[in-house]
């Protein structure tokens, strides 16, 4: 696995990425206070009313009334939100933090926000639909940030990035070559590893709405490959 650091690529559009922040401090305030309130029973119950189960999104399960519960369908967004540990949360907020920023300057604010959560229902839909029976509930940014991931590859391939190889070997490579890796696996896992305990499949479901997303996304004289996308 990659794990990134830095890219340094300066913003062109804005000052500040302010989607981004918000997005990062969201989760972190979140997890922070599940950790201060931290119950067995009730952390479960959360993750059941709050995560995306899809044998609940599609009527072959029901959770407890007394459970407290996001609507079904509102569940495809909440979930995006929320994570299983810390150890989830830091790996997701490093990728959106590395990412996020020159993502959202080449679309804009709204369009950012826009774009990650309907990323994120991309890659719910697409993990409900490869395991519609069950009933794991599904949580974490993932789906939402592999939208965020395509995007940045599409606009900065040749693009150096600073990380880890499997957490410890410090890479300086292109981003074509460090993602594009990190994407190979995720196809390579969801083949072999299809009802596991990661959603493969919410990472994959992002990363085509994110591909198909951006070129409609980004600002006017934005390239893509090095092309204009929008004229």
């Amino acid at each position: 696995m990659f794990v990134p650091l830095h890219d340094g690529v300066p913003l062109r559009f804005m000052r500040t990425p302010y989607i981004t922040y918000a997005l990062v401090c969201v989760c972190i305030i979140l997890q922070v206070v599940m950790a201060l309130s931290s119950h067995g029973e009730r952390d479960i119950a959360i993750m059941a009313g709050f995560g995306m189960i899809p044998s609940v999104l599609f009527g072959t399960a029901q959770l407890p009334e007394s459970l407290l519960q996001a609507p079904v369908l509102l569940t495809l967004f909440t979930n995006i939100l929320l994570h299983a540990s810390f150890a989830h949360l830091v790996g997701n907020m490093l990728f959106l933090w590395v990412f996020g920023d020159n993502v959202e300057d080449a679309m804009g604010h709204l369009r950012f926000v826009l774009f990650f959560f309907i990323c994120g229902l991309g890659g719910s839909v697409l993990h409900a639909l490869m395991n519609p029976a069950s009933e794991q509930p599904l949580i974490g940014a993932s789906g939402a940030i592999s939208g965020v991931i395509a995007s940045y590859l599409m606009l900065y391939p040749q693009v150096r990035i600073w990380g880890l190889a499997f957490k410890w070997i410090p890479l300086h490579v292109p981003a074509m070559y460090a993602l594009g890796g990190w994407i190979l696996f995720q196809i390579v896992a969801a083949v072999f590893d299809p009802q596991g305990n990661v959603g493969w499949w919410a990472h994959l479901g992002g990363l085509a709405t994110g591909a198909a997303l951006t070129p409609f996304f980004i600002h006017r004289g934005v390239t893509l490959f090095g092309r204009v996308a929008r004229g």
